[in-house]
C-alpha cells in the first residue's frame, strides 16, 4: 500500500498516533522529501519516499576494528507508518578511499545504484539482504532495506568461551558450513558480473527468523585490474581466517603470551591485508588439517598463487571440509 496524495504534517501525526499512540506523536517534527543533506534529517522526522511515509528513530553504527561507536548518518533506522514494520534507509553518501593488498593500491567507491541493481538480482536469495530502491524528489537513490534480527559473524564466533580446541571440535565444523554456503552466494554474484565490494566479517548477520547467513551492505564498489573479482576473493580469505582462527591471530598478542612461536613466524606466514595478523594458522594450532591451512595461505604474504574465481577456492574448501569433519568425528 502506498498514499496516493502528499501527505500533511496532520496526516502523519495521525498515521503516528494509529502505529504508537497519541502520546508518542512528536511535538516538533519536520517531513522530509528531499534526502540530498541526510545531516539535516532528525530523530522523529518523517522521510516521504515513494508514497510511504518513514518515522526516523536512530541511525546505524560502524561495527568493525573497534569503532562500534562511530555513526553512520547516512543510515537510518525508521518504522514504516504504513505497515508499522522497521526498515533501514540508506541514503545517498559517495566517499572513495584507497586500501592495499599486499604492493596493490585499490581504490574504493560507495555506488548506491550498483546496490540498487544488486537488490533487485537477490529479491529471492536467501542469503542476502532485501529491500528495494527509490528516488526521492531531487533524485537521489534510496535504499529501504528489511530489517535482520540475528547476530554478526564476528560476535558469534567471539562469544564462545571455550579453547581454541573445542571450538575448532565443536561449533567450528557447523560455522564452515554456513559459510561456504556464504561462499556460494558470492559465486551467485560473480557468476551475474556483479561483485559484492565490501566483503567483511561483521557483513555477515545470522538470520534468527531463517537460520540462514545474509550478506548486507554491497554499496562499495572498487576499480580492479586484470582481476574483476580480487578483492571480493582477498574479503572472502579475511573471513575465513577469522573464522578458523577464533578471531584474529595477533602478532602482538603472541609477542606478549607466546615468544618462541613468535620467533617462530616470518613475514611469509602473515596475512596479505592485514600484516599484524597471522594467515598461517597450523604454526599456532597444528591439528589444523593441511588442506584447510593450504587454503588459508593463499591469503598470506608468502602467497604465489592467488584464487581468480571463487569456484576454485570452493574446490579447495570441499577436500578441506572434509578432512576437518574427519578430524572431529562428523560424519560427511
Amino acid at each position: 500500500m502506498q498514499c496516493r496524495q502528499p501527505l500533511s504534517k496532520d496526516d502523519v501525526r495521525d498515521l503516528i498516533a494509529t502505529k504508537a499512540g497519541a502520546d508518542k506523536v512528536p511535538k516538533k517534527f519536520k517531513v522530509i522529501v528531499d534526502t540530498s543533506d541526510f545531516f539535516r534529517i532528525d530523530y522523529n522526522d518523517v522521510v516521504l519516499l515513494g508514497g510511504r511515509p518513514f518515522w526516523v528513530k536512530s541511525y546505524e553504527k560502524e561495527g568493525r576494528f573497534g569503532i562500534d561507536d562511530q555513526p553512520k548518518y547516512w543510515v537510518r533506522r525508521a518504522v514504516d507508518l504504513l505497515d508499522g514494520s522497521t526498515k533501514i534507509i540508506k541514503l545517498v553518501f559517495h566517499e572513495q578511499f584507497n586500501t592495499t593488498v599486499g604492493d596493490l593500491v585499490i581504490t574504493c567507491f560507495r555506488s548506491p545504484r550498483k546496490e540498487a541493481r544488486i537488490l533487485d538480482l537477490v529479491a529471492h536469495h536467501k542469503n542476502f539482504m532485501h529491500g528495494y530502491s527509490v528516488l526521492d524528489v531531487a533524485g537521489n537513490n534510496v535504499r529501504i532495506l528489511e530489517f535482520i534480527r540475528g547476530q554478526r559473524l564476528d560476535e558469534a564466533v567471539e562469544s564462545y568461551e571455550g579453547d581454541h580446541r573445542s571450538y575448532f571440535h565443536g561449533p567450528f565444523p557447523d560455522l564452515l558450513d554456513q559459510y561456504i554456503e556464504l561462499i556460494k552466494a558470492i559465486k551467485f554474484l560473480h557468476d551475474r558480473g556483479e561483485k559484492h565490494g565490501d566483503i567483511r566479517r561483521d557483513h555477515i548477520l545470522f538470520d534468527r527468523e531463517t537460520k540462514t547467513g545474509r550478506w548486507i551492505d554491497f554499496d562499495y564498489s572498487y576499480m580492479h585490474g586484470e582481476s574483476m573479482f580480487g578483492y571480493d576473493l582477498q574479503g572472502l580469505g579475511n573471513i575465513l581466517i577469522f573464522l578458523v582462527g577464533r578471531g584474529d591471530a595477533l602478532v602482538s598478542d603472541l609477542h606478549r603470551d607466546n615468544r618462541p612461536l613468535f620467533d617462530s613466524l616470518w613475514g611469509e606466514d602473515l596475512n596479505i591485508s592485514f600484516r599484524n595478523r597471522v594467515a598461517n594458522l597450523r604454526k599456532i594450532y597444528s591439528y589444523i588439517p593441511d588442506s584447510l591451512n593450504r587454503v588459508l595461505l593463499h591469503f598470506s604474504r608468502g602467497a604465489t598463487i592467488f584464487y581468480e574465481k571463487v569456484d576454485q577456492m570452493l574446490n579447495d574448501l570441499a577436500e578441506a571440509r572434509n578432512d576437518v569433519f574427519n578430524l572431529v568425528g562428523r560424519k560427511t
